[in-house]
């Protein structure tokens, strides 16, 4: 049986190659504040999009984009506005900054169900 860091990371993996592949760019991976972490940063026309991936293989219960839950989204936005603070000048002309999930079904070594929410929650600030 697959540990859940090890199905997390690969559902990481399977979530960056789509991202990429309809025209994000990764600006970072797992990019922590403390205990903190953010599991994707993109970009992708002037958008910056903070993600939590979610993943789950084909036998799991639930949604896997009802795992992220209001202790989980405080902690990614308390995260991405040290992102924000640190890393932001790097990337002149970003204009939106947003919080997006994406869930994925893990259904086979090669293979996912990959489900982007964009803007999925905002802060709440």
């Amino acid at each position: 049986m697959e540990s859940s860091v090890r199905r997390g990371r690969r559902g990481e993996a399977f979530a960056a190659a789509y991202l990429e592949s309809v025209g994000w760019r990764i600006l970072d991976r797992n990019w922590r504040d403390g205990p903190r972490e953010i599991d994707l940063v993109i970009l992708r026309n002037g958008v910056v999009a903070f993600v939590e991936v979610k993943a789950r293989t084909d036998g799991c219960a639930g949604s896997t984009l009802e795992a992220i839950h209001a202790g989980k989204r405080r902690e990614i936005e308390r995260a991405a506005r040290r992102w924000i603070r640190e890393r932001a000048p790097e990337h002149p002309g970003v204009h939106t900054l947003r919080f997006d999930a994406v869930g994925v079904r893990i259904l086979g070594r090669d293979r996912a169900e990959i489900r982007h929410v964009q803007g999925a929650w905002w802060t709440g600030e």
